[in-house]
């Protein structure tokens, strides 16, 4: 397991102290929120692309992907009935994998609720299919780019589509693409029924990515979540990819965020090497 920290952690820090200051603390991995460069993707140019990639590995930091892939832009809807939208959803999520792959990064994770929430006389079968057309004429773009799209289940205090890991799992399996594959959340499996470790074991095959965070919206070690038993479950089926530190409750400020949530989870680390 390889531990990473999402961009956004670090508010308005400019790109190079961040990056400097996360290596420092002994994170491999930073990802990105495309928001924190343009709302837009499409106008983050090739030029911006090449500097924030050398600024990575100047810092010694690997890319893992993108995430918040839809936040802050309009137009685009993931359970629209409306197959002009879906089509340009799709469009836009190709141009996102295209700048996932100029960074270097190979995962994008999908969770955007605001853009996939029911919509009004939308049942959630026809939602189910409206988001495995959008993802499917995707795939071709996301294919030639060496990316994988992470689908996220989010808990309902962000929205009502997609509230579990099986759901996410039914929605791969209609997208049917070794592209597109399952994110879990720590943070979103908590407000399910199962234990988050029964659902790491049972998702085990669907697997790409991870976030780590607590229920209470801060990084890992700084609620009432026991990541031990997590990441033992993580160690169990063998996942070799990214944790990502990822918060939303940016009270205790930027150090101690990034700085008690790597230690916290090395600390886990190391007592599962001991058993």
């Amino acid at each position: 397991m390889k531990l990473a920290v999402c961009n956004e952690t670090f508010q308005d820090w400019p790109f190079e102290k961040a990056f400097a200051f996360a290596r420092e603390l002994g994170y491999t991995g930073i990802e990105f929120a495309p928001f924190t460069m343009n709302k837009n993707v499409r106008e983050i140019t090739a030029a911006r692309r090449r500097e924030v990639l050398r600024q990575t590995e100047a810092a010694d930091l690997e890319v893992v992907g993108l995430h918040w892939l839809l936040a802050f832009t309009e137009g685009y809807y993931l359970t629209t009935p409306d197959a002009e939208v879906r089509r340009n959803t799709s469009e836009y999520l190709g141009d996102l994998a295209r700048f996932c792959r100029d960074l270097g990064g190979r995962v994008m994770v999908l969770g955007s609720p605001k853009q996939r929430n029911l919509l009004p006389g939308v049942t959630l079968d026809q939602a189910m299919r409206y988001a495995a057309d959008v993802l499917q004429h995707a795939m071709p773009v996301l294919e030639e780019c060496g990316v994988v799209m992470a689908v996220e289940p989010l808990g309902p205090e962000e929205g009502d589509f997609l509230l579990t890991a099986k759901l996410g799992i039914e929605l791969i399996r209609l997208v049917d693409s070794p592209h597109c594959r399952l994110h879990l959340d720590v943070k979103a499996m908590s407000s399910e029924s199962r234990p988050v470790p029964d659902i790491i074991r049972s998702s085990a095959a669907h697997l790409e990515h991870f976030h780590a965070n607590d229920s209470n919206r801060r990084g890992p070690g700084m609620g009432d979540v026991d990541f031990l038993p997590i990441l033992s479950a993580l160690n169990e089926i063998g996942y070799q990819g990214w944790v990502s530190v990822e918060v939303f409750d940016y009270t205790p400020g930027v150090e101690t965020l990034a700085r008690d949530s790597i230690q916290y989870l090395q600390r886990c680390l190391a007592k599962l090497q001991q058993t």
